[in-house]
């Protein structure tokens, strides 16, 4: 029994470790990765308390080096899905009851273990699995990951410690209940630290889970899930499944006790996901929650004041980190014509000493796209670039899948704001820039609100404050988060809660209490301590 109000521990940001030659930090990871690349991993479903092997195995292999085996993973069917219900289900009773303080322990142990004696596994795996560079690797799975844990435990604080006024006589109290049933964990690929925050921030506040995880990020899910075990989380909390997208679908979305979807990845399967789930709201015991962040046609805009290499490295870095492959990369640009020449010039002067490679070379800054598929899609928009005579690829363009899924850092230059590159998202490491008039900001600021339909991210760069405010205003809807003289990537737990609206989601927050709130259900007490005892109320009696 809990018989006080606990202080939680202040949660601060983790340092994200540089990884220099000669360190400590280097010298461990790369030891990591020598010992995952030398074994090959056998990786189960994590189903109540078995861990489930099937006939089915698929084969993982780095993604800037697919003929090496990391190992294989067991592919599930409609019947391990419907077995992870169940395990949910039956776990729920006693999880929702467990005094909040034990869960928040666990998912506190838990990032101390993941910025211990599981760093450079976690970030091996990543690293090896996803293909990030060390940095990349660091800030995601490590950094961010831990931070998610540790500051969802202190939202949870902020949101139980919210309570009503009462009037003398009464006393209110509000209860933050799990949902009524059970919930479904989507993740993708490109976020190590967005597969572990998806389904623990709706256990950490007493739901139960079914986790999906996206078939390229099995090998840094899996290590997840032990640490989650080690850190003493009971059998069937979350319940991790590798199946087939519309299977896991079918089964989920059937069901009377579903209670809400946490997903991260493309719009269209998010749009998809909510209409079956609408054409099928009759049957669920409760309205599902439902929240998703989605896609991105992130933006940089400069104004002709903004600081030339400033903005050079923002679009490096904003384009071509991780590939591309984030939902907030920058994928499109609008520079004034008075900067075109200076800051072109730093940006293939910075593009030229880039290497490309795989991660195992920690000199490489461009690793591989995540597989054939993402390669291919990736390709064929820079090939149908080439082919508009109003495109000039002036950086680029090249790519080659023999050893890996490569795929140069590309710059398209347009004289079509309209241009296929400059509206569709590619998620690949694909900008497309427009070079206007420096006297037409304004109307090209709407040109930014009115060319994609997502709302993700985006920035300004200027020196001017009044062309900063009118940016900020006219872009008010344009992004879910916005930056001011910094590139559209990179938020941080605690400081940017993160995502957009639009095509981009529903904009609910991730690293913040917003998002918390979402896996609650409320519900209000009043209690009178000293009831009447008589209905006449003063006005009944006579004159």
């Amino acid at each position: 029994m809990s018989n006080g109000f606990f202080k939680i521990p202040q949660p601060k940001n983790e340092p994200v470790l540089a990884y220099a030659p000669g360190s400590v930090e280097r010298k461990s990871l790369q030891k990591a990765i020598a010992e995952a690349r030398s074994k090959e991993v056998d990786i189960p479903m994590f189903i109540g308390g078995e861990e489930v092997r099937t006939e089915h195995k698929r084969r993982i292999a780095p993604p800037h080096d697919h003929k090496h085996t990391l190992g294989y993973f067991h592919f599930g069917d409609k019947t391990h899905v419907e077995q992870a219900i169940r395990a949910s289900l039956a776990a729920k009773p006693m999880w929702e009851n467990l005094s909040w303080e034990n869960r928040a322990s666990i998912f506190l142990k838990a990032a101390d273990l993941l910025a211990g004696p599981y760093r450079y596994i976690m970030n091996a795996a990543t690293m090896l699995g996803q293909s990030k560079n060390p940095f990349q690797a660091e800030i995601d799975s490590a950094c961010e990951l831990i931070d998610f844990l540790r500051f969802n435990v202190h939202f949870m604080g902020e949101i139980y410690r919210d309570q009503p006024d009462s009037a003398p006589g009464i006393w209110n109290r509000m209860e933050y209940r799990a949902l009524e049933g059970f919930t479904f964990a989507l993740t993708p690929f490109n976020f190590t630290a967005i597969g572990g925050n998806l389904p623990t921030s709706m256990a950490l506040m007493g739901n139960t889970v079914v986790w999906k995880a996206a078939n390229t990020q099995v090998y840094s899910a899996y290590v997840f899930m032990k640490i989650l075990k080690e850190a003493g989380l009971p059998d069937g909390v979350i319940n991790l499944i590798f199946v087939d997208g519309p299977d896991a679908g079918d089964v989920i979305f059937s069901h009377p006790d579903f209670a809400g979807l946490h997903f991260t990845g493309s719009t269209g399967v998010f749009q998809k996901m909510w209409a079956t789930i609408g054409s099928q709201i009759a049957k669920y015991k409760t309205y599902p929650r439902i929240v998703g962040e989605t896609g991105g046609k992130d933006f940089i805009v400069a104004h002709h004041s903004a600081d030339i290499a400033s903005l050079a490295t923002a679009i490096v870095r904003g384009a071509f980190e991780f590939q591309g492959q984030k939902c907030s990369a920058a994928s499109r640009c609008y520079i004034p014509s008075n900067l075109w020449d200076d800051v072109k010039a730093i940006v293939l002067k910075d593009l030229a000493s880039i290497k490309m490679g795989g991660v195992e070379d920690f000199s490489n800054f461009i690793n591989a796209v995540i597989d054939e598929k993402a390669f291919d899609s990736i390709a064929g928009y820079i090939e149908k670039a080439k082919s508009n005579p109003l495109n000039e690829i002036i950086a680029g363009g090249k790519y080659d899948k023999s050893k890996g899924y490569f795929i140069e850092p590309t710059i398209i230059v347009t004289k079509d704001p309209s241009s296929l590159t400059m509206c569709e998202e590619i998620f690949g490491p694909v900008l497309t820039i427009y070079v206007y008039h420096p006297d037409h900001f304004e109307e090209i600021l709407e040109l930014v609100d009115s060319t994609s339909p997502y709302a993700l991210t985006g920035s300004i760069f200027s020196g001017d404050r009044y062309a900063v405010e009118l940016a900020t205003q006219k872009l008010r809807h344009s992004a879910g988060n916005f930056y001011i003289n910094d590139k559209p990537t990179g938020a941080v737990v605690g400081q940017q809660p993160f995502g957009g609206a639009r095509g981009s989601g529903t904009n609910d927050k991730a690293g913040a209490r917003a998002n918390l709130m979402r896996w609650v259900s409320m519900r209000t007490i009043k209690e009178t301590l000293v009831p009447p005892t008589d209905y006449r109320y003063p006005f009944l009696s006579a004159d």
